[in-house]
């Protein structure tokens, strides 16, 4: 995966004018966009579009600066329509817009290409198990939320305080089948995971496809496939959110398998009263590489 996301990076480098066809890159480089989106964003710390418009107006910074043509022909060259287009893009990458860095000189805010290197220092081991399932359903109650990286999403929390306390057992009492127990799901995620971006999170439980179902319920139509399972303890949520994130830094390079889309969940096994610490089950969806 290493090797392919530098390949990537180079693709860019090679596209930084016009389109760029991140569907056919993920092709040639013998995966999958969903998973290449992900293990991009994971490992760079930003999501492969906003790299590309920085790699972009770093590069069109020296043609707004030669002054040799004119804005709207440097804005057509790296695939904008128009010049207020372009100088807006410009303008977030640099905080100034063509004009004003053309007549000045600057400022000038470099994105240097990015290369990955994977560091192994084996100093922990990741809890994990491969498991297939027939096809399932997610049912609770569904919220969108934007997406927060580091910390307690609050939207989320005021979604599950705002349910009745009785709600809870009611959900439990339906739960038939795997992963158990009360479940945070997210769903419908953007490939990128940009902070901020929306997704869809259900607080509920796993049952079989012909459970019967009381009404007023939000449902996800799991279809069947594998998963990756991986057990966290400790404090809550940074456990998780720390497993979360090397499964992009050390399981997904060291093992044959790709993410697939689908639902990413979270069931809470054991937890303090007070949320401080917890031992979870991180479900991701996978299929071989």
């Amino acid at each position: 995966m290493i090797s392919a996301l530098n390949r990537l990076v180079d693709l860019v480098e090679e596209n930084l004018t016009g389109d760029f066809d991140v569907k056919g890159a993920a092709r040639t480089l013998g995966t999958t966009e969903y998973h290449l989106r992900r293990m991009f964003s994971s490992l760079a710390g930003m999501p492969l579009s906003e790299y590309l418009r920085r790699r972009r107006m770093t590069v069109a910074a020296a043609d707004v600066v030669r002054g040799a043509e004119d804005l709207l022909s440097i804005a057509v060259r790296y695939g904008y329509g128009s010049t207020e287009a372009f100088g807006r893009a410009f303008r977030a990458v640099h905080g100034a817009g063509p004009g004003e860095v053309r007549r000045a000189g600057g400022p000038l805010r470099t994105q240097p290409q990015i290369r990955f290197r994977l560091t192994v220092e084996g100093s922990e081991r990741m809890n994990a198990r491969i498991v297939e399932r027939p096809g399932f359903r997610l049912v609770g109650h569904a919220v969108r939320v934007a997406l927060v990286h580091r910390g307690v999403n609050p939207h989320i929390r005021q979604h599950v305080a705002a349910l009745p306390t009785e709600e809870h057992p009611r959900l439990k009492a339906l739960a038939d089948t795997e992963p158990a127990g009360l479940l945070a799901v997210s769903d419908d995620l953007d490939p990128d995971r940009a902070e901020g971006s929306e997704l869809t999170y259900l607080h509920g439980v796993a049952v079989s496809p012909d459970s019967p179902l009381p009404g007023g319920l939000d449902v996800i139509e799991v279809p069947a496939g594998r998963w990756v399972v991986i057990r966290t303890a400790g404090p809550h949520p940074q456990s998780l959110q720390n497993a979360w994130a090397a499964t992009a830094t050390e399981w997904f390079p060291s093992n044959p398998w790709r993410l697939r889309p689908g639902p990413e969940i979270v069931a809470v096994l054991e937890h303090a009263l007070d949320l401080s610490t917890a031992t979870c089950e991180l479900w991701l969806p996978v299929e071989p590489a």
